[in-house]
This record gives C-alpha cells, sequence and structure tokens, in this order.
C-alpha cells in the first residue's frame, strides 16, 4: 500500500518528497470497478508531495496498462492509459472558501496520505467515455434491435437536417396557395 506520512512530509527539510513506484491494485478495487474494468497490469505512479501552506500536495503521473469493455459490444479493449492528477491534503476539515478554491481536498486521518486509493479512484476516472475495438472503430457499425437502433451523431444529425419541420410545411404551402390565387 502506498501510505505516506502527513507530518513527515509537512515538516521535511526537503522541499518535495518524491515518489516512484510500481502499485498493486486492490482485490477491493478490482471489486468496485468490475463493470468499468476488467483488468489493469503495469501500473506505475511518479510525481512528488510538497508542503504548500496550509495543504500538503500530491503532483502525481500514473501510466497503466488497462483492459475494459467496449462501450459497444463489452467485448474487451486494451488500452494505455497515462494521465496526471493533484491533490490536496488537509489534517482539519476544508472551508467552503477552500473547497470552492481548490479542485481536490482530501483530509487526512491518523497522520496518512493514503496515495493507493487516490491512484485507484484517479484511474477510473481517466477511462475515455466511449471504448472502441479496433474493428468497431473501423467498420462504423452500430447495434440494433427489432424496433430500435444506434445510430452515429453524424447520421442522426444529417437525418435531422433532412427533416421537414410541420410548422413550415404548412407555411410552404400557404405561398403555393397565393400563387394559385394570381
Amino acid at each position: 500500500m502506498l501510505n505516506f506520512s502527513y507530518s513527515q512530509i509537512k515538516n521535511s527539510r526537503n522541499p518535495l518528497t518524491h515518489v516512484d513506484e510500481d502499485v498493486e491494485l486492490s482485490k477491493e478495487f478490482f471489486d468496485r470497478s468490475k463493470e468499468l474494468l476488467i483488468d489493469a497490469k503495469n501500473v506505475h505512479v511518479s510525481g512528488d508531495f510538497f508542503y504548500d501552506e496550509p495543504f500538503v500536495t500530491g503532483n502525481f503521473t500514473v501510466e497503466a496498462d488497462v483492459v475494459a469493455p467496449s462501450t459497444r459490444s463489452l467485448k474487451p479493449v486494451e488500452l494505455h492509459q497515462k494521465f496526471n492528477f493533484t491533490e490536496n491534503y488537509s489534517e482539519v476539515e476544508p472551508t467552503q472558501e477552500q473547497l470552492d478554491e481548490e479542485d481536490t481536498i482530501v483530509t487526512v486521518k491518523d497522520d496518512v496520505i493514503d496515495l493507493q486509493k487516490a491512484v485507484e479512484d484517479n484511474l477510473l476516472l481517466s477511462l475515455p467515455s466511449v471504448i472502441l475495438t479496433p474493428e468497431e472503430e473501423s467498420e462504423g457499425d452500430f447495434p440494433e434491435g427489432k424496433v430500435w437502433k444506434v445510430v452515429s451523431q453524424e447520421d442522426y444529425q444529417k437525418e435531422q437536417s433532412n427533416k421537414e419541420n410541420p410548422a413550415f410545411a404548412k407555411l410552404k404551402d400557404l405561398f403555393n396557395d397565393d400563387k394559385k390565387n394570381e
């Protein structure tokens, strides 16, 4: 587990506490992410903690090889993830003003900063919202049922632009009537 002492980082003579570790993801992580992630390997975190009154701040880069289900077919898709995240850690509950100013503030309990949980949470947050197999990307085929089908955004917009608005269709007939009366 990647646990660090808040007070040691805060009181350190060194301005930075460097982290460069391979991460073994917990069973609990895979249990809670089973619908989003099939597997993750070669997870590595690197970065630094530093004290910046009133927080200990961590700025990290994570790389991982993950297998996630396709959002179209649920087939496994291998992805290489590389992302950055920053978190602020506080010994006391942050004020509303601090919460408004900072992206992420984590309250530390028992002087322990749990970097493991931060890496796991941010790994899930970094997953793309659309994941496709190479075949799905190249073919552009979408699933369909008896009375429904999935269409691309582009096809939907084309279909909408070709549809005639019923209110305007009546107006078109109005002009035809004027020409007949002349």
